[in-house]
């Protein structure tokens, strides 16, 4: 099973962007695969309007995009923190597919 990092937007429409990441995540897991979405699991916790706690769940999330095998981009605009996402995997030779 490779570890698909979930690459999507957060921000513009909080919840109709944590519906679709949890989409997206049900699609990675049907074909095989271990969806790994951090803007999922890290606002379980994390308050996203924190600026501390934002950056927090960025840096988690960046952690965890190393150990993953590849990253899918969701989505018709790149916000800031999806580029930091892409930018990592390129630098870290990780595959970026864009869905």
């Amino acid at each position: 099973m490779k570890k698909i990092y979930i690459c999507s937007p957060l921000r513009d429409n909080y919840a109709l962007n944590i519906t679709r990441a949890k989409w997206y995540c049900r699609e990675v897991a049907k074909r095989g695969h271990i969806p790994i979405a951090p803007h999922v699991y890290c606002t379980q916790f994390l308050e996203d309007t924190d600026p501390e706690e934002r950056e927090m769940g960025m840096e988690i999330g960046l952690n965890l995009l190393d150990i993953c095998d590849e990253v899918w981009v969701f989505g018709y605009q790149l916000s800031t923190g999806m580029k930091a996402e892409i930018e990592r995997a390129a630098n870290k030779g990780i595959p970026v597919y864009y869905k």
